[in-house]
């Protein structure tokens, strides 16, 4: 089976103008590559490493489809509970057999596609992406209802991506992605533009963490009040560049002491956590910071978010989850994405 490498994206503010660009939806899970040779299944993440042991499921499927030689671009999502979950997807990569095959069979994976590199023995990667694009949804349309492939929507149009936009950063979408109609898949190189929406939200900094090696603030820990009037722990800043650290640190030292998060707290016990990550100063509810995110997931700041400002002028009992985007469920973004 030929060698797997994606084509890659490097992050811009705007979406591009002028003629000549198809525009995706950028779905919030792993890139894959899905590849079929006859009895052969390859799943390739964009790190060049397989992911088909940790995808039963999706092999399994693939493997019961009519075309018996393909390779897709596309990305790998788990719906639970009609929404997608980011969270399923981390806990697939288990290194228990056993395990993976429990979590496949609770909530299946599907492969969200948008490219077709190769059918049939045929190379289309040399062709340009708007003669891709008809061969994938002529793929589509032999295939007819499938139990793992969804064909992703795209558009040539700027305002229709700009709707698309504004609906990311709520659990299903991570933004959007632009491509240049006329261009072959070019794999491994930044060929391709991606675009994601920040917004902001006013957060209590429920706690701290010291920086590495040192007794300076490193990072500020983010919470939200929950329905039940407790504070859950959201994410974190950390980009203090025009802070004196100083002042901070001793501001916060004064802070200690407080009940922190009474809700979701942070450096629970997890495959991923550290003795550092579990190592935090609880405060009072005092404080609360403006900051900027791209992403929500599971009810937390996907990445670290930028720090933008306080506001003293906000109550901390008033910083909610209500400021938060609703995460869509995968069908109902769908229909309102061809809409």
């Amino acid at each position: 089976m030929a060698s797997a490498i994606s084509m890659e994206a490097r992050q811009v503010d705007e979406l591009p103008r002028g003629k000549g660009w198809q525009y995706e939806p950028k779905w919030d899970g792993f890139r894959c590559l899905a590849a079929r040779d006859g009895a052969r299944i390859e799943l390739t993440a964009r790190s060049g490493k397989s992911l088909t042991r940790y995808f039963p499921d999706v092999a399994e499927r693939l493997s019961a489809l009519a075309p018996t030689r393909f390779m897709l671009d596309s990305e790998l999502i788990i719906p639970v509970e009609g929404k997608l979950s980011f969270d399923a997807l981390q806990l697939r990569l288990h290194p228990s057999a056993k395990r993976v095959a429990m979590l496949a069979a609770d909530a299946p994976a599907l492969l969200m596609v948008f490219d077709l590199l190769r059918t049939s023995g045929e190379d289309l990667a040399k062709q340009p992406l708007v003669e891709r694009r008809h061969r994938l949804e002529q793929f589509f349309a032999g295939l007819g209802a499938n139990a793992v492939l969804r064909l992703s929507p795209a558009t040539v149009s700027r305002a229709e991506a700009q709707k698309w936009l504004a609906k990311a950063g709520g659990g299903a979408l991570d933004g959007v992605v632009a491509k240049r109609l006329d261009e072959p898949y070019r794999a491994g190189e930044r060929a391709m533009l991606k675009i994601k929406c920040l917004r902001t939200a006013d957060c209590v900094v429920g706690g701290f963490r010291y920086g590495t090696g040192s007794r300076f603030v490193g990072s500020l820990l983010l919470g939200l009040y929950n329905n039940q009037g407790q504070l859950d722990h959201v994410g974190f800043t950390s980009g203090f560049a025009d802070v004196d650290r100083l002042a901070l640190t001793r501001r916060l030292e004064g802070l200690r002491g407080g009940p922190g998060f009474e809700g979701n707290a942070p450096g629970a016990p997890s495959r991923w956590s550290t003795e550092r990550s579990s190592k935090w100063e609880p405060l009072k509810p005092k404080l609360v910071a403006e900051v900027q995110y791209d992403h929500v997931s599971g009810g937390r700041f996907r990445h670290g978010t930028k720090f933008l400002r306080w506001r003293p002028d906000k109550r901390p009992r008033d910083c909610t989850f209500d400021q938060l985007q609703v995460e869509a469920a995968p069908s109902r973004l769908l229909k309102a994405l061809v809409a």
